[in-house]
C-alpha cells in the first residue's frame, strides 16, 4: 500500500503538465508530504518509466530512502516526462490516474 493518496498523485501530475505555470504550487506541495510520501512519489514514478516492478515496491523504496540526497521537487521537476511516468506507475500499481484526477477537479 502506497504512503501517499492517489489525490496527491494526480495532482502531482496535473500541476507537471502545466510546467513551468504551475512550479510554485507543484514545488508547495511536494514541499508539504512527509518523507514517507515523497518516497513514495519517486517510487511511483521509477515504476511508470520501469526502472522497477510494481511487485518491487519494497526495494523501490528502500532504494529511494537510500539516494534522496537531492530535494523531492527538483528531482521531479528534472526528469523528462515525470508527470507521464507517474501515471503509468499509478496504473502498474493498479490505481486509475484518471478517476483520481477527476476527483479533485
Amino acid at each position: 500500500m502506497l504512503r501517499i493518496p492517489p489525490s496527491i498523485l494526480a495532482q502531482v501530475i496535473l500541476f507537471g503538465r502545466e510546467l513551468p505555470r504551475a512550479e510554485a504550487e507543484l514545488r508547495g506541495l511536494i514541499d508539504a508530504l512527509d518523507v514517507e510520501a515523497r518516497i513514495d512519489l519517486i517510487v511511483v514514478m521509477w515504476i511508470g518509466r520501469d526502472s522497477f516492478d510494481a511487485e518491487e515496491l519494497s526495494e523501490a523504496r528502500a532504494v529511494a530512502a537510500v539516494e534522496a540526497t537531492t530535494p523531492t521537487a527538483d528531482y521531479l521537476l528534472g526528469t523528462p516526462h515525470f508527470a507521464a511516468h507517474l501515471e503509468a506507475g499509478m496504473e502498474a500499481l493498479g490505481l486509475d490516474p484518471v478517476a483520481a484526477e477527476a476527483a479533485i477537479l
